[in-house]
């Protein structure tokens, strides 16, 4: 089975984007193939600015490798180190219909929140399905929010194959882990940066604090019991903590005389218990770059390998051979 995530480096990574791409495929790492790529294209539709690009290309690398992400069990690599998704995209978008890119939310919600419409936001989803299909990808790690990429995959692919009669793409399947379906942010939404109500994966403890402090909560009094399933703060402590410490946050809130400035203060301290040995090896790996480079080359390299095989299966399809 191969696995594939991909993680566009427009900004630091947060917590939403550890547990809802990065952790569900490291844990995965002895089940199947696992393929990982830093999504620097996808960028491209909000970065503008090379240094920016580069700088936070390298940053995602790093904080991969620095939760987990084991080279010589994983393929980790630079999606610009393998051109030949974008002959693949051109290729599907040949055969993909516009209405199927039309109904797509993504777009919809990127207008809305004020981004310049561009055609590469609006084919944004092709790109993600050559992404996939090079790879021959059986499933995709997503947040529920995100299902309909693979989904629209799916349709490309399928109507790839039947347009030209030859079973090329394998159809890829939404790997969504409900306990992370989606991750809330500081103010109740989907945490992302187009909100600006993230918690940096790597940010200054300090100002990690500040904002757990800042989530929003409402006014039952402290000495109150409190629904845990209604609380963003319970919501995240259960990401980090384990099935022992969950119940117990869970019986503190059910109890009363537990308030939300107790649960925030476990948050942050439950945080910096399972980031410390993450923030030591991130530290090693950015005093050794060339060590990051060479598995990022190696990646790329193996990554191709697998792209060419695709490709020419693709273009023999289509009559290009």
């Amino acid at each position: 089975m191969r696995i594939l995530t991909g993680v566009q480096p427009s900004g630091h990574l947060h917590w939403g984007n550890y547990f809802g791409a990065m952790k569900p495929i490291i844990d995965r790492q002895d089940q199947g193939e696992v393929f990982v790529f830093v999504a620097q294209y996808h960028a491209l539709t909000t970065v503008h600015d090379a240094e920016k690009l580069r700088t936070a290309t390298r940053d995602v690398a790093l904080d991969f490798l620095a939760c987990g992400l084991d080279p010589a069990k994983a393929c980790l690599f630079r999606q610009g180190d393998v051109p030949e998704v974008h002959e693949l995209a051109w290729l599907l978008s040949t055969v993909t219909p516009m209405g199927l890119l039309e109904r797509c939310h993504s777009y919809k919600d990127k207008l809305a929140r004020g981004i310049p419409a561009s055609h590469g936001l609006f084919a944004y989803p092709v790109l993600m399905a050559a992404d996939i299909l090079l790879y021959q990808s059986d499933c995709v790690p997503v947040g529920r929010d995100q299902k309909q990429h693979v989904e629209v995959t799916r349709d490309i692919a399928a109507k790839f194959n039947q347009t030209f009669g030859a079973e090329v793409f394998r159809l890829p399947e939404p790997l969504i882990a409900e306990k992370v379906a989606v991750i809330p942010g500081l103010d109740g939404q989907k945490m992302s940066k187009s909100y600006n109500n993230t918690i940096g994966l790597f940010d200054d403890p300090k100002e990690v604090k500040a904002k757990i402090m800042r989530i929003a909560t409402d006014s039952t009094p402290l000495e109150a019991p409190k629904d845990p399933d209604k609380c963003r703060v319970f919501a995240l402590y259960r990401l980090f903590a384990d099935e022992a410490e969950t119940e117990e946050m869970r019986q503190n809130y059910l109890r009363g005389g537990y308030g939300y400035g107790h649960a925030k203060k476990a948050l942050f301290e439950i945080y910096q218990r399972k980031m410390a040995p993450f923030r030591e090896r991130r530290a090693y790996l950015e005093a050794h770059p060339e060590e990051v480079e060479a598995i990022l080359r190696a990646g790329a390299a193996r990554a191709h390998e697998a792209a060419r095989a695709t490709l020419a299966a693709a273009r023999k399809a289509v009559g290009l051979d």
